[in-house]
């Protein structure tokens, strides 16, 4: 029994040196690259720009620039950045059969700036953080638009550039509906709608981003409880002033319902459908065709749980 303790010892300590001499993970042989984390083609759907534009038409978009390696820079770091449109054709080309009907373009010069296209990274720090500003008055919010940022070179301290994690392939999915609107939300504590009065009628819950999934589709959150997205499709015909819009369909996005209502127990009932305010004299028409300007007042959507009646309107 002394034997086995004796044994059990020398090895501790033997492995205690073993430990001592080597960590557990070497990182000693980590390079050192310039990256642009969360980018690349891996975070395509990251860099759709679908926020709210401003009161000037401009949107913003902060983004980091990271040096790795095992010990920050020992001297500084130079980071150049550049717009790459050919990466542009790249994309369209090697994504023939990802939502075809967008074929992305340049965006106009006018219309984009960073805040800096060279950047030090100071020696003993890593990071350093870009703002990319959209003007949306200098965009056709029908067309859809890409502009690939990368970064161009880095110099000092021996940095590679990595290559999956090196553009920011910022893009504008064009949709004639796209863009943020006033959501007025009314409620019912019952499902009938016809016996009761609301709870909450239209009460202003603030703005609401239409999310563009392709120039004829969009997603935009409910207000009621898990919000689910109402996904509504349609067809466009024409462009520009004279366009007219038709075969509209509302339905709930992807698995919301399952995951945000049949998880906590909850139903739904019928729904959704349009329901324009003056639905007793003029109710909608799936076979309609719409202006621009008439397609704007369609977007009031009802729905019935098992327990209540809902309506989100969103007013441009």
């Amino acid at each position: 029994m002394k034997k086995l303790i004796i044994l059990l010892g020398v090895l501790t300590v033997s492995l205690s040196s073993c430990l001592k001499d080597k960590p557990n993970v070497d990182l000693s042989n980590i390079g050192t690259f310039a990256e642009l984390p969360h980018s690349g083609l891996p975070y395509f759907g990251s860099d759709a720009i679908t926020d709210g534009q401003d009161a000037n038409g401009f949107v913003t978009r902060e983004f980091y620039i990271n040096i790795t390696g095992q010990y920050a820079p020992s001297s500084d770091v130079t980071v150049t950045l550049a717009v790459d449109n050919s990466l542009i054709d790249a994309y369209n080309a090697a994504n023939p059969a990802v939502l075809p009907n967008i074929p992305y373009t340049p965006i106009p010069a006018a219309a984009f700036s960073l805040s800096a296209t060279t950047v030090t990274i100071k020696a003993g720090t890593r990071t350093a953080i870009v703002t990319a500003k959209f003007d949306k008055n200098k965009m056709d919010p029908a067309a859809s638009y890409m502009v690939p940022v990368k970064i161009a070179s880095a110099s000092g301290n021996s940095v590679a550039l990595s290559a999956n994690f090196n553009v920011h392939y910022f893009h504008f999915i064009g949709n004639d509906f796209a863009g943020p609107y006033t959501h007025l939300y009314t409620r019912w504590e019952k499902p009938d709608t016809t016996t009761s009065a609301p709870s909450s009628y239209k009460v202003n819950k603030g703005t609401s981003i239409f999310n563009p999934i392709s120039p004829q589709e969009f997603t935009v959150a409910a207000f009621y409880y898990s919000q689910p997205r109402y996904d509504v499709t349609f067809v466009k015909t024409g462009s520009g002033a004279t366009a007219t819009y038709s075969s509209f369909k509302v339905t709930f996005y992807g698995t919301d319902i399952a995951d945000g209502f049949t998880a906590n127990g909850l139903t739904l009932a019928t729904g959704p459908f349009f329901l324009p305010a003056d639905y007793h004299t003029n109710p909608f028409n799936p076979n309609g065709v719409y202006t621009h300007a008439q397609a704007l007042k369609l977007f009031r959507f009802f729905f019935t749980t098992g327990s209540r009646a809902l309506i989100d309107e969103y007013v441009k």
